[in-house]
């Protein structure tokens, strides 16, 4: 049998279209038919959204309920659809795209998480959520500061992960100078894309030239608890641009790779 070429039924429609008395429309011979979806596209999309949603929020500080939601509905489809790897803290090749500085946008608390293991057992990591007012803010081992407080949008918390030595840092500036927070990290046993946080330096750089050590504060708090580790961080989505993450306390963590949120709107 013949096969009739795409050209021919092109060139058929074209000329009976082009005539008012032989015009006539084609039946959809697929109703059910959908155009694939381009997970990359979505995926870009999704980030844009997300940029869009936080922009103006200081950092979450002045995020309403409904920004809040709407925030948090974007959050969990790029939770679900997108998820890591598992070996993103234990494969050397998959833990290139954590590396390195990211910058924190957006922080807020979500009570809907349902948390696994959340005390991680003899660690006895509390799990008392933060309050709602706590928009905007970061807890380093206990010692809580307002990420708004650091001239806002135009100069967010900095977040270096080093993964092959187990180390994260934090940076922030605030009203007295720059708090730097160390940490060592270890997976999880439980859930493989959690980091479990023992702060074990601390100081601040203040602006009239001392610098204060908290290290004595980690330590003492260490001796009452009975463990190092007071904390997990889960990085639940990243990409070369953005990273997702959900602490131990209910926190919602936004963060990107350029510390300048205006270039990426």
């Amino acid at each position: 049998m013949t096969m009739i070429g795409r050209e021919h039924i092109l060139v058929v429609v074209a000329a009976l279209s082009c005539h008012g008395g032989f015009a006539f429309n084609l039946p959809n011979l697929l109703p059910n038919f959908k155009p694939p979806t381009n997970g990359a596209s979505l995926q870009n999309d999704l980030e844009r959204g997300l940029l869009r949603a936080i922009d103006g929020t200081q950092n979450g500080k002045t995020a309403d309920q409904r920004t809040q939601e709407g925030v948090l509905s974007i959050v969990k489809e790029m939770e679900k659809s997108f998820a890591p790897k598992e070996t993103l803290l234990t494969n050397p090749k998959d833990a290139e795209i954590l590396d390195g500085d990211w910058w924190l946008q957006f922080t807020m608390n979500d009570d809907t998480y349902s948390v696994v293991d959340g005390s991680e057992g003899d660690s006895k990591i509390t799990t008392k959520q933060f309050k709602k007012d706590a928009q905007g803010s970061i807890s380093a081992g206990g010692i809580k500061v307002d990420n708004n407080n650091n001239g806002g949008e135009g100069n967010p918390a900095r977040q270096s992960f080093d993964v092959a030595n187990g180390r994260v840092v934090n940076e922030i500036e605030t009203g007295i100078g720059l708090v730097t927070v160390g940490i060592a990290f270890r997976p999880s046993r439980s859930v493989p894309r959690r980091a479990l946080a023992s702060f074990d330096t601390g100081t601040i750089a203040t602006k009239f030239g001392l610098t204060i050590s908290l290290d004595w504060i980690f330590d003492l708090r260490a001796k009452i608890k009975g463990s190092k580790e007071s904390g997990w961080l889960e990085t639940t989505y990243v990409s070369p641009y953005m990273r997702l993450g959900r602490g131990n306390k209910g926190s919602v963590f936004i963060l990107t790779r350029e510390k300048d949120l205006s270039k990426l709107r």
